[in-house]
């Protein structure tokens, strides 16, 4: 093994650009620190509150002042000027930006939204019953209006007509078959 000269090692001097990139970044710490309330504040009345929005144009405006660090470090008393201008025109571009593109609309419920075609379905339905009814015979109709219209049960519309339950069930049965059958030679061409 070789020795070595005890020769006392000084520790080398940072070179330039390390030293200008610590200055730089205790430079912003300070300017963010300074500034970051202030310009919150005064964004968020330039875009009449809107807090969210005034909180990344702050960002946006200090990665600006990072990218022009030297420059303000030059000269401090030119920051807050700067700083201000810099967050006025970011303001300004995000503005104009969201005036650009379309404003964003969220989808109604399609399941609570009524459909126009369906009334227009409703009134041909009701239409074309209503003929068809015309075109049964008065036995039959006069079940179905029971039935279907007044909501009378089994019961109650042989009550109401006269005659026994199980004529009601019958006629009701075959009053809708003849009732399909007008309807269907109404529909067809």
């Amino acid at each position: 093994m070789s020795a070595l000269p005890n020769e006392a090692v000084e520790p080398s001097a940072p070179d330039g650009p390390e030293v200008e990139a610590v200055a730089a970044e205790a430079f912003m710490r300070q300017m963010v620190e300074e500034y970051r309330r202030p310009l919150h504040r005064f964004l968020t009345r330039l875009l009449l509150g809107q807090a969210d929005l005034a909180e990344d144009l702050v960002q946006e405006t200090f990665l600006r002042a990072w990218r022009n660090a030297e420059a303000l470090a030059a000269d401090p008393p030119k920051v807050a000027p700067w700083l201000y201008t810099v967050a006025r025109r970011v303001a300004i571009d995000a503005m104009r930006a969201r005036q650009a593109r379309p404003p964003e609309v969220s989808l109604p419920d399609l399941n609570r939204v009524p459909d126009a075609d369906d009334e227009m379905d409703r009134v041909v339905s009701v239409h074309a019953v209503r003929l068809a009814l015309g075109k049964i015979s008065p036995e039959h109709r006069d079940v179905l209006v029971e039935m279907y219209y007044r909501g009378a049960s089994v019961a109650e519309a042989a009550a109401r007509l006269g005659i026994p339950e199980g004529t009601v069930k019958s006629r009701a049965y075959y009053a809708v078959r003849a009732l399909h059958a007008v309807i269907g030679s109404t529909e067809s061409p």
